[in-house]
């Protein structure tokens, strides 16, 4: 059963904002500092994330697929292709999405598309100056 069709255990690693549960309704959100998970490597949260009995992780570095093998695994990952609030408060539903494509020990990438930068013009010069 695709994880999003019941409660899910979701742990935000430390390089999201907590505010993040808040667009996640209906589910079990802890953040991995409320855990006293913040030192943990990627490897040692995961496996101490599903010990705990976390179904998802969701994360913002974009290594993690490369550096863990999630075969064998139960845990899920889905990892935002940034971090930047704005724009992922912005952005929720991708995240929902993602949330109801997950199947244990699957791995999704949510990316999201951001607003150009807005350059400010050049202060004008004062004539002579």
């Amino acid at each position: 059963m695709p994880i999003s069709r019941r409660v899910s255990f979701i742990l935000l690693d430390q390089n999201l904002a907590e505010d993040l549960r808040d667009l996640l309704p209906g589910h079990d959100v802890r953040h991995a500092i409320e855990m006293g998970w913040d030192r943990l490597e990627n490897g040692a949260l995961l496996t101490a994330a599903e010990a705990a009995g976390f179904e998802v992780m969701m994360t913002a570095d974009k290594r993690i697929r490369y550096q863990q093998n999630l075969v064998g695994r139960r845990i899920s990952l889905i990892v935002l292709s940034t971090n930047h609030w704005g724009t992922i408060r912005a952005n929720a539903e991708p995240i929902l999405q993602a949330l109801g494509l997950m199947e244990e020990g699957s791995y999704q990438e949510v990316r999201f598309e951001r607003r150009p930068l807005r350059r400010r013009p050049p202060p004008e010069r004062s004539p002579g100056g």
